[in-house]
């Protein structure tokens, strides 16, 4: 019941497109029950009218007759329209102000939760449980009621023909609501159940389309149709255990609705016969069995359907209910004009509640301006330093400071917007060359992004493409080389304009001839402003302004690269070893 209110407060603002909808509705299937009446007019008051010649007979048969086909075929067929599009129209609204919302919360969301959960398992609640939602709108918050409506329209219609065969008619309904009870108690959780197996299956599908490169190259296809065998496999169990009870509640609740019409003819056969009853009327009542127990099967149905559609709701809320671990603080402040002067005091972070620490009491200061290089081993800690500075986590004892202001105090979007960020493997999206490069200022004009391309050695080879700065880059910018795509990246950065720039190994992995090409780039861009480097190569580094060696999360040697080479310590010997490699 919490999902279901909690879902209301989408509902509520179309408040009145949903009242015109079921009003609209209820005419659509009022219009039917005039249906047994005809048959019950024609059968008693014009068949078996014994003081009617059979042209007046006729007349009134075809008077009755032309009047019903204009309740049909004139005012039905818009009422019918409008019911469909008014139904579809709000639905989808609704569905559409629910994914800009999510979509906002997953913007908000840490990058902790990105590394607990899987990707496919988070497009699955916001395509595949949030789609599954409007049939809570569709049929709960509509079809539900204009069947109730229909049902004691039909009750009212039944009780002024005749009262006793009225309660005769209703006599399976008590056991149909038990039924249903009984039934649906445990469908719940049977659809949650295959909603999480059919997110599984869509979590495996996505990660291995996504590395498809990689099971070609070790011929795994056959290995991966068996694990995939596995997952589809419990998908298909739970699909299959619902449909089981499903299939249970269709036979045994159609059972009980198939009851009535029998107990209804054998009833009203027998007023007639004995003379209590006229034939018209009786005629009219095994109609209106239709318009009662129809409206229950769909209720049916429609329990089912609301079932899987609060199931998805509870997965949606799930994912909305995910707490921010970075937000920002009240009273946060806006970073302007900020010069680049980065501090880390007595910094100790680790990921997750009890996980080991990755940096340990870290100090070091980087005046503005000045290019600071981190080195060390792998996992020695130089990504999470860099992560720390924009904020995608927050350090566990200590401060993160830029010119003076503790970054956690700093609201979060003037923070980033301060910093460049260029990555061994960026990301580009599947879009052109052009709006990769503008999301570093998605203002900016085709001249400032051509200026931006040339500042980062990209122009040349984007307009030797076939559709120059217009040309799709593919999934991931699959398109691309991999020096191609760190120039684009490195054209975004020079489009934001950043006054600190963190570089993280943005020139290992590639060719020697787009390293040289993105490592001028890279100088132009590190030039004026405060840079922070990953490094793995040191001969890139040498020129730094500071050498911070990283061993196993601690800061072990400072200075620059001939102090550091004259200490005979960490750097020196890592520096020998590439030297000699």
């Amino acid at each position: 019941m919490g999902s279901m209110k909690r879902y209301l407060r989408f509902v509520k603002p179309y408040r009145f497109d949903i009242f015109l909808t079921f009003i609209i509705g209820v005419i659509k299937f009022a219009i039917p029950l005039f249906t047994p009446v005809l048959i019950k007019i024609v059968i008693d008051d014009i068949i078996g009218a014994d003081h009617l010649s059979n042209d007046e007979k006729t007349k009134e048969l075809f008077y009755w007759l032309g009047g019903t086909a204009v309740l049909f075929f004139i005012i039905r067929p818009p009422v019918e329209y409008y019911r469909q599009y008014f139904a579809q129209r709000l639905s989808n609204k609704i569905l559409y102000d629910i994914r800009q919302k999510l979509y906002a919360h997953l913007q908000k969301l840490g990058l902790k939760f990105y590394a607990n959960n899987r990707v496919g398992d988070v497009i699955s609640r916001v395509i595949n449980d949030v789609e599954q939602t409007k049939e809570f709108v569709m049929t709960g918050l509509m079809n539900v009621w204009i069947d109730l409506c229909t049902i004691l329209i039909a009750i009212v219609i039944m009780l002024k023909l005749d009262v006793k065969l009225t309660l005769v008619s209703l006599i399976a309904f008590p056991f149909y609501a038990i039924s249903v009870r009984y039934f649906f108690a445990r469908l719940r959780s049977l659809t949650r159940e295959r909603s999480k197996a059919l997110a599984g299956v869509q979590s495996y599908l996505h990660e291995r389309v996504q590395g498809m490169s990689i099971i070609k190259s070790f011929t795994l296809e056959t290995h991966e149709q068996q694990i995939f065998a596995e997952t589809n496999g419990k998908f298909l169990d739970k699909a299959l255990e619902q449909t089981r009870w499903n299939a249970k509640t269709f036979a045994v609740v159609n059972t009980i609705t198939g009851i009535a019409p029998l107990v209804v003819v054998g009833y009203a056969g027998y007023q007639v016969i004995n003379g209590h009853l006229s034939v018209g009327t009786m005629a009219a009542f095994v109609a209106y069995i239709d318009s009662l127990y129809n409206p229950l099967r769909r209720l049916v149905n429609a329990s089912t359907t609301l079932t899987q559609a609060v199931a998805s709701m509870d997965r949606m809320f799930e994912l909305f209910d995910e707490k921010y671990d970075i937000e920002d603080v009240p009273g946060a402040k806006l970073l302007s004009q900020v010069k680049g002067k980065i501090d880390f005091e007595n910094v100790t972070f680790h990921y997750g509640e009890e996980g080991r620490d990755v940096l340990k009491n870290i100090n070091f200061n980087i005046a503005s301006g000045q290019t600071v290089a981190l080195v060390g081993m792998s996992g020695g800690g130089k990504s999470t330093i860099i992560s720390l500075i924009p904020r995608f986590y927050d350090v566990i004892e200590g401060a993160v400071k830029i010119d003076g202001i503790d970054v956690r105090n700093a609201t979060i979007e003037s923070l980033r917007s301060q910093i460049g960020i260029v990555l061994q493997d960026n990301i580009l999206f599947s879009d052109s060359v052009k709006s990769n490069i503008m999301m570093g200022n998605p203002q900016a004009s085709d001249d400032e992004v051509i200026a931006a391309a040339k500042a980062a050695n990209a122009h040349d080879f984007i307009m030797s493409l076939p559709e120059g700065y217009d040309t799709k880059v593919g999934e991931r910018g699959v398109k691309l080389s991999g020096g191609q795509k760190q120039r684009v990246a490195i054209a975004r950065v020079f489009l934001k304009n950043p006054p600190i720039l963190i570089l993280d190994e943005a020139t290992s992995a590639l060719d020697l001839e787009s390293e040289a090409l993105i490592q001028e780039s890279l100088d132009r861009l590190a030039h004026n402003r405060t840079t922070v480097i990953v490094a793995h190569r040191l001969s890139t580094i040498t020129h730094a302004d500071q050498i911070l060696v990283i061993d196993h999360g601690e800061l072990k040697e400072q200075g620059t690269h001939d102090s550091l080479m004259n200490q005979n310590g960490i750097y020196h010997d890592l520096f020998q070893v590439q030297k000699l490699d």
